[in-house]
């Protein structure tokens, strides 16, 4: 059994005591913690597992592609027999020593003109991480994201910002009892930091924290977020645009394959969608000849999208469920809370028979998932559609997408083995009795 405080932030078991930043080693396989780091190797592929995959794909009707947005985990996608990139989450290229603070610049940013000014610096950084991305890919696709988060979330908390405030100035009080003490001993105190620097950081600090209150909202995962953050502020959506449509063509220029796809999230409406295709076909405009025209498509994740998708189809060329917003709608179930909370209990108590995090639940989300197919085909019928969410490495799920008729599933690359076994499975699993599949 274990204790978790949330006050003291450490967990109990037993008579021992892990604490917040503890290291821990954990065999998910067999379901055993180890205290502390166990030296660790990367898995590698057998000859015979080669083998086998290779008969699985050459089964399969859902192509397995992965979500990543490094190189590195592209090449491991490569390595593990990924056809693409279905799922680059464009949010944790933002998280970067190099780029967060630009990001911040461009979220105190107190107008349009000075919010530009941060994005024409983040332009050509987004631009490096996409013709990575397309030249380890060529020539799979790969499907990018537009942002989708909360823009506060690249802030610190309030409580970590008043702490640090106070920290700054405690240190600039400290800064000028040390520069008496030195003036009076004629000593220059020329080691001592630069006091305007800890001003302009303080001051900075304030700008932060009056951002993250007028940015506060009561539910952020269903506030100002995804395309309602590229409707409203469409420079941010135009400067990712274009980061990847100049990296395109920068890569088809070197003489490789390119294959763009870029994916509008939290979409409700055909408005929205349409709003953001006519940013793309502005950047296609300007960039000339030279440009590649990507793959438009949309992320299936809010209920009334399901309920429209006849509607969706008309401006995207793809969907891609986003199983874990979707299954929190539908469920109307916060996922951390749930999971932190009460969920394990359902599972146990039979209440729910699976985690819907980890499983599709067919019943419900499924339900909204077939609908979503059925009327998206309806207006196009050659309409690609996958699932990008946790649930597309689970083999059941994998079943339950193939029988809906999806065209891929994306899941991270250390599942994407596993994955292309289950879609192969689940072709096996319809073929009549004596056929040649």
């Amino acid at each position: 059994r274990v204790l978790v405080s949330s006050d003291n932030r450490q967990a109990r078991i037993g008579d021992r005591v892990i604490h917040e930043g503890d290291v821990v080693t954990i065999d998910g396989a067999a379901g055993l913690v180890y205290l502390g780091r166990i030296p660790t190797v990367p898995a590698e592929f057998s000859e015979e597992l080669h083998t086998l995959l290779g008969w699985a794909d050459q089964v399969a009707q859902l192509a397995v592609m992965a979500n990543t947005d490094t190189p590195e985990g592209a090449t491991r996608a490569v390595e593990y027999g990924a056809m693409g990139i279905g799922l680059c989450r464009t949010e944790r290229m933002f998280s970067g020593a190099d780029r967060l603070p630009l990001v911040i610049d461009m979220i105190l940013a107190e107008d349009r003109e000075e919010r530009q000014a941060a994005l024409n610096l983040l332009l050509p950084i987004q631009r490096e991480d996409f013709a990575a991305l397309f030249r380890t890919m060529a020539p799979r696709p790969v499907t990018i994201r537009l942002l989708d988060p909360p823009i506060h979330e690249f802030l610190p908390g309030e409580r970590d910002l008043e702490a640090q405030i106070d920290s700054l100035e405690h240190l600039r009080k400290s800064l000028a009892g040390l520069r008496q003490v030195a003036a009076a001993g004629d000593d220059p105190a020329g080691g001592l930091p630069d006091g305007d620097a800890v001003d302009a950081a303080i001051a900075r600090k304030h700008r932060m924290l009056a951002k993250v209150r007028e940015l506060t909202e009561v539910n952020p995962m269903l506030g100002h977020r995804g395309v309602r953050l590229g409707v409203t502020h469409p420079e941010i959506y135009a400067m990712q645009l274009r980061a990847i449509l100049e990296a395109a063509a920068e890569v088809k220029a070197e003489g490789l394959e390119v294959e763009p796809e870029i994916m509008v999230p939290q979409v409700c409406s055909e408005t929205e969608l349409v709003a953001v295709k006519s940013m793309l076909a502005e950047v296609l405009a300007e960039l000339g000849e030279g440009a590649v025209s990507p793959q438009f498509g949309t992320m299936i994740e809010v209920v009334r999208a399901c309920v429209v998708a006849d509607r969706l189809a008309e401006p995207a060329e793809f969907f891609s469920f986003g199983t874990n917003d979707l299954t929190q709608a539908a469920f109307s179930f916060s996922r951390e809370d749930a999971e932190n909370k009460f969920l394990p209990f359902y599972v146990e108590q039979g209440l729910l028979g699976i985690n819907p995090f980890e499983a599709v639940d067919q019943d419900g989300v499924g339900a909204l998932m077939a609908m979503a197919v059925e009327k998206g085909r309806a207006t196009r019928p050659d309409l690609r559609v996958g699932i990008c969410g946790e649930q597309a490495g689970d083999p059941e799920s994998i079943r339950f997408c193939h029988r809906i008729g999806l065209t891929y599933v994306s899941c991270s690359p250390p599942r994407v083995p596993v994955a292309r076994l289950a879609a192969a499975q689940a072709a096996l699993g319809e073929a009549p009795p004596g056929s040649s599949v």
